[in-house]
């Protein structure tokens, strides 16, 4: 039986903003947790990734906000600077309705000035990283006493990282009144001995998988020796049609190669790894996520805290050591209802490990069979993955601390002014100093000299192809501390 929003216990206003976005049900970790959270109970949700736990806190916390306070009211946790930037869009979204309403990411990676400056201002939520929070109480910039929630998002991933003694350190520093909330896909005996230490009678929620869960993402593996990797790859990726595919390597240095290798062939990608300064991060992610970019190699700091709409396709070029981490990689896939694919190139040692996953995920990992056609066969494929991608994706250095939103850039595109087409504009993000947005590859380079010659809510910026022909041009300015501070959120005069 599916639970209406309406019923739950949320404001007419925040009710207003989930009709608006397109939600009519609450998915079942939502109709079991919000009740409680709402009514300020301590909480251990288990549900697998995707399930709609960010919003079931972050819609609880905006219930329970006192907008005329500008105090950090709830820190959220999170294990990953993408996960923080994934779960602070839903607050904004969700909290759009809320006049004044503000929210800070605490995360490595960025300068912490911004983030003291932002602290000091004032904000009503803080999300961020255990490390960089636990720097932001050592230094006195973020002051706890009126945090009266505190989230631990995607628990097992933190303590699986390292960051188990930090979360305890902060959890110590915040008021002992505070409602303390912590969802996790598995609750291990580590995740269980921070909730006897610093939960009180918390209410649990376990949401299982339905019986029939599994046939949304169909796993299957292909026999790969270590000299035909490469070739079995590019098998895959022409066998199973895809808008987008994220691939999953153990280590930064097969990363970098494996991108070499399809960069220089010509094919659409991008890599994710730890090596890329934040700044980046966010731009590889902007043109996947507005498929400028088709495909992603990336080790495991892409496994959590991405939720791409329309992944049809997750590959391990490199499988993972613990099957926990398997199922979290292919959970990228096969999300809200939609079916995905999950490939696995394999050896004979990894037998083990099959039988673990597929007692874990209840579902049987099919084997792939294919007759080898040799080197011209590998060409072959490889020329027909080296197509364009339909979008690119423009730099925009205005962004929400200017007071720019989606409308204005769309407008800017598709006004008098700018002259393109609804339909040749696509995917806008809008981040704190900067803003992206795809736009058709045919009318990338007329959008970037109608926006640099346009005005955007009356004031100048400046907008730059970062993908496609202009995408190393673009990033190597960006390197640039002089590049860098015109492409902030100051106006470009005019000329």
């Amino acid at each position: 039986m599916k639970t209406e929003f309406d019923s739950l216990p949320l404001s007419p206003a925040l009710l207003s903003v989930v009709r608006d976005l397109g939600y009519e049900h609450a998915t079942p970790i939502q109709a079991e947790t919000i009740p409680a959270l709402v009514a300020g109970k301590d909480l251990i949700g288990q549900s697998k990734t995707g399930s709609g736990k960010t919003a079931a806190f972050a819609l609880s916390i905006l219930q329970r906000v006192d907008l005329d306070q500008r105090n950090v009211q709830a820190l959220v946790l999170c294990p990953t600077r993408e996960l923080s930037a994934q779960v602070a869009r839903e607050f904004r979204a969700l909290g759009r309705s809320q006049a004044g309403f503000t929210v800070a990411e605490l995360v490595g990676g960025q300068p912490g000035k911004g983030q003291r400056d932002a602290l000091a201002r004032g904000v009503h939520v803080a999300i961020g990283t255990p490390g960089r929070v636990l720097d932001h109480l050592e230094k006195g910039s973020l002051q706890t006493n009126a945090v009266s929630t505190a989230v631990l998002d995607e628990a097992d991933r933190m303590l699986d990282m390292g960051f188990g003694q930090d979360v305890q350190t902060i959890l110590k520093r915040l008021p002992k009144s505070r409602q303390t909330v912590l969802f996790s896909a598995t609750i291990p005996k580590s995740i269980t001995s921070i909730c006897n230490a610093h939960m009180q009678a918390p209410v649990r929620v376990r949401i299982d998988e339905p019986a029939d869960a599994s046939h949304e993402i169909r796993q299957l593996r292909l026999a790969s020796g270590p000299d035909e990797k490469f070739h079995s790859l590019c098998w895959l990726l022409n066998e199973f049609p895809h808008s987008s595919a994220l691939i999953f390597c153990n280590l930064k240095k097969t990363v970098a190669e494996l991108t070499g290798k399809l960069e220089k062939a010509g094919v659409s990608v991008g890599r994710l790894d730890g090596d890329l300064e934040q700044f980046h991060r966010d731009q590889v992610l902007a043109r996947f996520r507005n498929q400028s970019v088709r495909l992603l190699v990336a080790t495991d700091v892409a496994g959590r805290g991405i939720d791409i709409e329309g992944l049809d396709l997750v590959i391990n070029y490199e499988l993972p050591q613990q099957a926990d981490i398997y199922v979290h990689r292919i959970g990228r896939t096969g999300r809200a209802g939609q079916r995905g694919i999950a490939a696995s190139l394999a050896d004979r040692n990894d037998e083990a490990l099959f039988r673990e996953i597929e007692e874990d995920t209840s579902a049987v990992v099919e084997v792939l069979e294919r007759i080898s056609g040799g080197r011209s066969e590998a060409h072959a494929l490889l020329h027909s993955l080296a197509r364009p991608s339909a979008m690119q994706t423009i730099l925009i250095s205005g962004g929400r601390k200017d007071k720019v939103r989606a409308g204005d850039i769309l407008g800017a595109l598709t006004g008098d002014a700018g002259a393109l087409s609804g339909a040749d504009v696509g995917k806008i993000e809008i981040h704190d100093k900067l803003s992206y947005v795809a736009v058709a590859s045919a009318q990338s380079r007329l959008a970037v000299q109608r926006l640099n010659d346009g005005r955007i809510k009356g004031k100048r910026f400046r907008a730059t192809l970062v993908d496609g022909a202009g995408a190393n041009d673009a990033q190597a300015k960006d390197r640039n501390p002089k590049y860098r501070k015109a492409a902030g959120s100051k106006p470009r005069r005019p000329r």
